[in-house]
């Protein structure tokens, strides 16, 4: 995967910069700076639209069972700086949005769970988005290249999308539960009762008709709040749309952008796409490059301080594992009839007899190897 990554964004590099040269670095130059004040009212939109995407996250949950607003909102910018900036899927920074969600108090079957019904409400709300544009496009130009080949991709993309859907039902649970057990014992795979536990929390997030009703509409009105950086950004560089015209680029330009999942911050397919898009309303090249250019700021103007939210939420929870193994070794203490003992202050590796410090009681000669020596664990660490 990695390899097929690397490759795509070589490709993808050389492809944006043969079409920066072609249409003219100078004249895509001039289009930018024209879009002057546009370019700060875009990054503001894509500061909304990001921002209202966790809404739509936060109304899945059930009522008084999920994480604040303020959570969702933090970690959908975090799950979106990691998508757009990062070389990986396109997904990977939404399992790491569920990771941090356990984090701040939710239950790991439930944050897992709400991500893969995000993730599932969000696709279905793009691929209405693009048909929705797709059916515009053609009222406005008629059938053409353009639109046989986004008619053929929504055809690929439905049967995907069900697949998707089916793999999160009970079908999906037999399906997965088959095929893991081939790779464990049955005493084994009792221990992998956690794919249980997200399936269980799958059904109740989808029971909620209401929520999950929601949620699409929310997403929905967040793709049209995406389409105010096509409108104001060509608008600004003195290229009137409308904004149904606007619609349509920006529906078909995130299809395009989807398809190319690939490709880190899908480089090359975004600049190709917003090309062809454009020159169906007669916006000439080098606009639809600086059109893309402004988008790429906003992704950065986004992605960036996401990131260091991120980074600081790591940090934050740095401490976490050796307090959960404190916790651990307590609970075993108290198994096995042992009061816990209280925390001692931290002494030099020969203070501490080896025995006691490994578990064994304070009389008990432990069996240390010959090389054993002070500092040897420090080495191996």
């Amino acid at each position: 995967m990695k390899r097929l990554t690397t490759l795509a964004s070589i490709a993808g590099l050389v492809t944006a910069l043969a079409l920066f040269l072609s249409s003219g670095v100078t004249d895509v130059g001039a289009a930018l700076v024209g879009a002057g004040w546009g370019a700060l009212a875009v990054v503001v939109a894509r500061f909304v639209a990001v921002a209202w995407a966790g809404f739509g996250w936060h109304v899945v949950f059930p009522r008084g069972a999920g994480p604040s607003l303020r959570d969702c909102i933090q970690l959908r910018f975090v799950r979106e700086g990691i998508n757009t900036l990062l070389p990986v899927a396109q997904v990977g920074g939404d399992l790491i949005g569920a990771r941090l969600l356990t984090r701040r108090g939710t239950p790991g079957g439930m944050a897992g769970a709400s991500m893969f019904v995000d993730l599932m409400t969000q696709a279905l709300t793009q691929l209405l988005f693009t048909v929705a544009g797709l059916a515009l496009l053609v009222h406005f130009t008629g059938d053409g290249p353009v639109v046989r080949t986004v008619a053929g991709g929504v055809v690929i993309a439905i049967p995907a999308l069900a697949a998707f859907y089916v793999i999160q039902r009970r079908s999906g649970h037999r399906l997965i539960e088959g095929a893991l057990s081939r790779f464990a014992a049955a005493r084994e795979w009792r221990a992998l009762g956690a794919i249980d536990v997200l399936y269980d929390n799958l059904r109740r997030l989808y029971a909620n008709h209401a929520r999950v009703g929601g949620a699409i509409l929310i997403h929905l009105v967040g793709w049209i709040i995406g389409t105010l950086e096509v409108y104001i950004a060509l608008n600004a560089m003195g290229h009137p749309v409308t904004f149904v015209e606007a619609l349509v680029i920006e529906s078909l330009a995130q299809a395009v952008r989807g398809a190319a999942f690939v490709v880190p911050g899908a480089i090359g397919a975004q600049e190709g796409g917003l090309i062809a898009l454009c020159a169906l309303f007669g916006i000439p090249a080098e606009a639809a490059l600086a059109l893309s250019l402004v988008k790429r700021v906003a992704d950065l103007a986004v992605g960036l301080p996401s990131l260091a939210l991120w980074h600081g939420m790591e940090r934050g929870t740095e401490a976490a594992p050796s307090d959960a193994v404190s916790s651990g070794l307590a609970a075993i203490r108290a198994r096995l009839g042992r009061r816990p003992e209280p925390a001692a202050p931290v002494t030099p590796p020969l203070a501490t007899p080896r025995a006691t410090a490994y578990g064994f009681p304070a009389g008990r000669q432990a069996a240390l190897a010959p090389d054993n020596e002070p500092g040897a664990l420090q080495k191996c660490a």
